[in-house]
């Protein structure tokens, strides 16, 4: 066991003290010398004992130091020249003892036995950080860098109702989360939700990058999924047209997003000539990666290795792709969204479109919505409809408009009991936005198209631009 010599007295010396006593885990022996009986706790637990004298004192501190061995010294006073004094006691007695000493007065002392830790930044720092949208980080943890931070998830985040496995954690991670005033244990497929407190460790610069990127309510996509787009081409099951069609999209959305970069992933590059136009059409822009394989490695390796290695966001590839959907199911396990490209050019899109199915689903997907309508500059419209009129939708309708007042927003919602698949195939120049489900990349058959599921139907269509959200789905 450890012996701690503490020296107190001042206006923190009791609220110092009382800590010390409720911190105790009988681990330590402490020695506390103390001037004022006021600052005395109820409580003194068997491994404390206590010394009543001026510290100032030679002779008597010097008796206590020579009574013990103690390993280090924690010490707050009342001034400046009481602090020095006492500073300059212990030294001369203990030369390497370590000392933790409390500084109101700017006391400059180059001396590496002695930790300094300013009282008015720390009062500073504690009324900043109860300010709103000012990151709260630790202060005496570890390297005493900011390297752990506490967040809170504000309305209409774009983390808001992420699962925390879909969120890139790269050189941080989430590894505490507090809802209701109740520690939540961390895994993957936790939802984060608004007013949710996370604890966070890392680079303290990439906490501050985290917490800006936490904090703000709009521009963040295709964050927190990752940095990049990722057009995936397959020249030998694709059309030319609609290849030239992807690569200029892909260009589009990365002059509208907040992306970093475009990846262009060209597979089986059997046509010299289509391969000229790819080039042609993405020369000359230095943050547009073109990326070939030419081994033929297969879809499922080439994702796998992809993804982590561009820190892909958002990835991209055209209808025509979908034909053999269980292929394509390996997309799934990547947490990322999916934007399917459909017949009509994503240029033209006016609106963004969701049309309910499931609250829960929808639910999470609800801030992207808004994100992504704010960087497209869309209308958002949200379709309520039920042909058999049993649903009732007014909770997430009303999430939906209380969202779009946060993003500062105009919806516009459609309340009906028409087929939502006849009203969706009348629109048009539209995306739209929709969870990302396993049972989309199953077979399904001509009956099915009778089911009430509308996701589902909605995904089979070919003419819509539509872009899947990864959801934890229950």
């Amino acid at each position: 066991m450890k012996k701690i010599l503490v020296i107190l007295d001042g206006i923190v010396a009791k609220k110092l003290l009382h800590r010390i006593v409720e911190a105790n885990t009988g681990e330590n022996y402490y020695d506390v010398i103390y001037i004022n009986d006021l600052i005395m706790p109820a409580k003194k637990p068997s491994n404390f004992t206590f010394y009543k004298f001026d510290p100032t004192s030679f002779s008597k501190l010097g008796m206590v130091l020579d009574k013990n061995v103690h390993t280090e010294a924690l010490i707050a006073l009342n001034s400046k020249d009481e602090m020095l004094n006492v500073i300059d006691n212990i030294k001369r007695k203990k030369a390497n003892m370590q000392m933790n000493i409390l500084d109101y007065w700017g006391i400059e002392l180059k001396d590496p036995k002695v930790n300094i830790y300013k009282g008015i930044d720390v009062l500073a720092n504690g009324m900043i950080e109860r300010l709103p949208n000012i990151p709260v980080v630790a202060q005496n943890i570890g390297l005493r860098q900011g390297e752990i931070m506490e967040i809170r998830i504000p309305f209409g985040s774009s983390y808001a109702y992420r699962y925390i496995g879909s969120i890139e954690q790269v050189e941080w991670k989430i590894f505490g989360l507090y809802r209701n005033d109740r520690l939540i244990s961390v895994k993957p497929s936790l939802i984060l939700k608004p007013n949710d407190v996370i604890l966070i460790i890392g680079k303290p610069k990439v906490l501050m990058q985290v917490y800006n990127a936490i904090s703000k309510n709009e521009g963040q996509f295709p964050m927190p999924f990752g940095h990049n787009i990722y057009l995936y081409l397959d020249l030998y099951l694709q059309k030319e047209s609609e290849v030239i069609k992807a690569v200029k999209e892909a260009k589009f959305l990365h002059e509208r997003l907040k992306n970093r970069s475009l990846i262009v992933k060209v597979t089986r590059p059997t046509n010299a000539l289509i391969m000229n136009e790819i080039k042609e059409e993405l020369m000359g822009d230095g943050s547009i990666i073109l990326d070939i394989d030419y081994q033929n490695v297969g879809f499922k390796k080439i994702i796998t290795t992809d993804i982590k290695r561009h820190d892909v966001g958002v990835f991209m590839l055209s209808y025509e792709l979908f034909s053999n959907k269980k292929e394509l199911k390996d997309l799934i396990n990547l947490r990322i969204p999916i934007l399917k490209l459909g017949l009509d050019k994503i240029e033209t899109i006016k609106e963004t479109v969701v049309l309910l199915d499931d609250k829960k689903s929808y639910e999470q997907i609800s801030p992207l919505v808004f994100d992504i309508s704010a960087q497209l500059k869309t209308k958002t419209k949200i379709f309520n409809l039920d042909p058999i009129g049993d649903d009732n939708n007014s909770d997430i309708l009303n999430h939906f408009e209380n969202l779009a007042k946060i993003f500062n927003q105009k919806i516009e919602i459609i309340n009906d009991e028409k087929n939502p698949i006849r009203v969706l195939k009348e629109q048009r120049n539209v995306l739209q936005i929709m969870p990302l489900k396993q049972a989309m990349f199953k077979n399904r058959y001509f009956y099915e198209f009778f089911y009430t599921n509308s996701d589902l139907v909605a995904f089979d269509l070919t003419r819509f631009n539509q872009l899947l959200i990864p959801i934890v789905e229950e």
